[in-house]
């Protein structure tokens, strides 16, 4: 094997241990949680973490907040190098929205302590999350 190659195997893998291997996910207990909670799926099925993945099975993944849609390419079974583990999958996400239209949390100033039943209202009439009551 040539140095910087990433490591073949044949046939199939688990799904938990490839998104962790291709870095889809900081741990493979991530990727294994995001397993359980269903948040991946493999061919348009929710797939549990001993799932086998195979070359050419589209993977969706939903984690930190957005949707990876990746196509698989080549089989891993260890942790690979980010250039490396690029070339593993073919990346069909939609790109990520832009930091301005992200949104914005509300901070209240410091020391102002808790709000109030008056300020809570308020802040949910402006994020419109409730019906106005007046």
């Amino acid at each position: 094997m040539v140095s910087g190659e990433a490591p073949q195997a044949e046939g199939s893998v688990r799904v938990d241990v490839w998104i962790w291997s291709v870095r889809l996910t900081k741990t493979r207990s991530q990727a294994a949680a995001a397993c359980r909670a269903g948040h991946v799926r493999v061919n348009g099925e929710r797939a549990k973490p001993a799932q086998a993945l195979h070359r050419g099975d589209e993977v969706r993944l939903r984690h930190a907040g957005r949707d990876r849609i990746v196509v698989v390419s080549k089989i891993v079974k260890k942790r690979v190098g980010p250039p490396v583990a690029v070339e593993c999958f073919v990346d069909n996400s939609p790109p990520p929205p832009p930091r301005e239209a992200a949104v914005q949390v509300p901070v209240r100033d410091r020391g102002t302590g808790r709000p109030t039943k008056r300020d809570r209202r308020e802040m949910e009439r402006l994020q419109s999350r409730g019906p106005d009551p007046s």
